[in-house]
């Protein structure tokens, strides 16, 4: 089977690149088809066995598409699952390099207008805003009212939202 296999090699190869439109392709399923043929050995055949070569190329290459077709059905689901779509147009998880431009300098504008705030105010609106702690908890921390957190962190947000386009 070996001796036969060399014999046709060059006729596999060149039909199944016909039928697979590659001719890498059709290397790779000859080589596995070489393994195939190793692993039988000295089998005894009928006639001159050209026929069971070729059925057992023909099944390999059939083996190989319908395990590409599957793999392919595979990751169009899960792309599917990991697309979000609007309407039937595919939606970006990520923000667009254009906002995230504009975040960063969004975040340097009020990074900047705190610095200006008095101290009092600025440390108000970070403890409340930006570490998410409550008016009571802010005013714990600081040891001042309630009230006057309310009040530290109302001036806080006017003058950002005065900076901030």
């Amino acid at each position: 089977m070996i001796r036969l296999y060399g014999e046709r090699r060059a006729n596999l190869v060149r039909i199944f690149a016909a039928r697979l439109r590659s001719v890498a392709e059709a290397e790779d399923l000859v080589q596995d088809l070489f393994l195939k043929v190793q692993a039988l050995g000295e089998l005894e055949v009928e006639g001159d066995g050209s026929a069971l070569l070729f059925r057992m190329a023909n099944n390999l290459m059939l083996d190989r598409l319908r395990s590409q077709a599957r793999a392919g059905a595979r990751d169009e689901n899960w792309r599917g699952l990991q697309t979000t779509t609007l309407g039937d147009q595919p939606v970006a998880d990520a923000p667009s390099a254009e906002d995230v431009v504009a975040g960063r300098q969004r975040l340097d504008v009020m990074m900047a207008t705190l610095e200006t705030l008095p101290t009092q105010v600025a440390k108000a609106f970070t403890l409340h805003k930006l570490d998410g702690l409550s008016h009571a908890e802010t005013a714990v921390a600081m040891g001042v009212s309630r009230s006057a957190i309310e009040k530290h962190v109302s001036a806080a947000l006017k003058a950002l939202m005065a900076k901030l386009p």
